[in-house]
C-alpha cells in the first residue's frame, strides 16, 4: 500500500507568505519611525491645524487625545503585524488555522494601517485574502488533483472499418478465423512497485507519528515556562515591594501618572489591585508551568488549556501594549505558541 503523494506548495501561497512576512517587518519599521514623530512640533502642528478646520472642529477633542489616539493605532499596527509575521512563517507549513488568523488580523491591520499613516500594511493585508482560492484552498486541504490524460484516439472496431469488405467468393480463399488457443507464454511488463525486501530502508513516517514528539510541542512548552516564569518572577517581586515599601511604590505611580488622586484613586485602591491582579496573575503563571509539563508528557487536556492559556494572555497583552512597549516580546511569545500548538503535526500527535 503506497502513501498518497504530498501536494505541491503553489506558488500563490509561497508569494503571498513572503509578501506577508516581507510587508509585516516594513510595517513595523514604520510604525516605530511615525510614533518617534508624534511629540515632534510638526506633528502637533498639523493635528492643531486639522482641528481647526471641519469636519476636526466638530469632533471636541484636543491635541493630545489625538495624538494618544494615533499611538494607540500605531501600537495596533505593529501588534497586527509582528503577529501576520509569525504567521505567515506557519502559513508555508501549510497551517490552516494560521490562515484564518491572517484573514482575522486583515482588517485591523488595514484600518490602523490607514489611520496611522501608512501604506505599507495595505500590501500586507491584501495576501492574505488569496489564501482562500485555488490553487491555495485544494492544497490546504491536502487535496490532490489529477492531470487529465491526453485524449486518445479510439480503436476502430472491426465492423466500423471503411470501405466495407468485400464478400467472400469462391475463387477467393476462405477467411482464416482466429485462434481460439491462448499462449503459451504471457508478456510480462516490468512492475512499477517493487515488493519492499527484508532489510531495505523503509519510507519516512509520516507527519503525526505518535512515536516522535513533535518539535511544536517542545518549543512551546520552552516558551511557556520562560515567560511564565518571567511573569511569576515580576509579579513577585512587586507584590514583595509593595509590602515592604508602599511609600517608594505610591510615589513611583504617582509620578508616572500625576492625575490618580484626581481620578479618585487613592493608594487604598492601588494596593489592592495590586494585590488582586499579582495574585491572579502568580496563580495563572503557575498552572501555566505545570500544565505545560503535562503538555509534554502528551496529556490530551493540557494542549487544550495551553491553547486557552495563550489566546487569553494573547487577548490582555493586546490592550496592554497599547502603554508599554516592551510587552511586545510576550505578545509575539503567545503568537508563536498559540500557532505551534494548533499545527497539523501537533493536533495529530495529540489525537492519536
Amino acid at each position: 500500500m503506497t502513501t498518497p503523494p504530498a501536494p505541491t506548495r503553489p506558488r500563490q501561497v509561497t508569494l503571498a507568505a513572503w509578501l506577508i512576512m516581507g510587508g509585516s517587518v516594513l510595517v513595523v519599521l514604520t510604525v516605530f519611525e511615525r510614533m518617534s514623530g508624534l511629540h515632534s512640533l510638526e506633528t502637533r502642528q498639523a493635528v492643531e491645524k486639522f482641528l481647526s478646520e471641519p469636519p476636526g472642529d466638530g469632533l471636541g477633542v484636543g491635541v493630545s487625545e489625538v495624538l494618544d489616539a494615533l499611538r494607540g493605532c500605531c501600537m495596533v499596527a505593529a501588534e497586527c503585524a509582528t503577529a501576520a509575521a509569525i504567521l505567515g512563517y506557519q502559513v508555508l507549513q501549510r497551517s490552516r488555522s494560521a490562515r484564518v488568523a491572517l484573514t482575522v488580523l486583515a482588517a485591523p491591520l488595514f484600518v490602523s494601517g490607514l489611520i496611522s499613516g501608512g501604506f505599507v500594511s495595505r500590501g500586507v493585508a491584501a495576501p492574505a485574502e488569496k489564501q482562500w482560492f485555488q490553487p491555495a484552498r485544494d492544497w490546504f486541504d491536502g487535496v490532490v488533483r489529477e492531470s487529465r490524460p491526453a485524449t486518445q484516439a479510439r480503436p476502430t472496431q472491426a465492423g466500423s472499418a471503411w470501405p466495407p469488405p468485400l464478400p467472400p467468393t469462391a475463387s477467393s480463399p476462405a477467411p482464416t478465423q482466429p485462434s481460439t488457443q491462448l499462449p503459451t507464454e504471457l508478456p510480462t511488463q516490468p512492475s512499477t512497485q517493487p515488493p519492499p525486501a527484508w532489510g531495505v530502508a523503509q519510507p519516512a513516517r509520516p507527519v503525526g507519528d505518535p512515536a516522535v514528539r513533535p518539535p511544536g510541542v517542545v518549543w512551546a512548552c520552552l516558551l511557556t515556562w520562560v515567560f511564565a516564569g518571567l511573569a511569576l518572577l515580576v509579579m513577585g517581586l512587586s507584590i514583595t515591594m509593595l509590602a515592604t515599601s508602599p511609600g517608594l511604590v505610591f510615589d513611583e505611580l504617582h509620578r508616572q501618572n500625576p492625575d490618580l488622586a484626581s481620578q479618585g484613586v487613592s493608594d487604598a485602591t492601588l494596593r489592592t489591585m495590586t494585590f488582586v491582579v499579582g495574585g491572579v496573575v502568580i496563580a495563572w503563571s503557575l498552572a501555566a508551568l505545570v500544565v505545560a509539563v503535562l503538555a509534554l508528557r502528551r496529556v490530551v487536556w493540557a494542549r487544550t488549556a495551553l491553547v486557552v492559556s495563550a489566546s487569553a494572555s494573547l487577548a490582555l497583552l493586546l490592550l496592554a501594549t497599547l502603554g508599554q512597549v516592551l510587552l511586545v516580546v510576550p505578545l509575539a511569545a503567545s503568537v508563536v505558541t498559540l500557532a505551534l500548538l494548533v499545527r497539523p503535526d501537533v493536533r495529530a500527535w495529540y489525537d492519536r
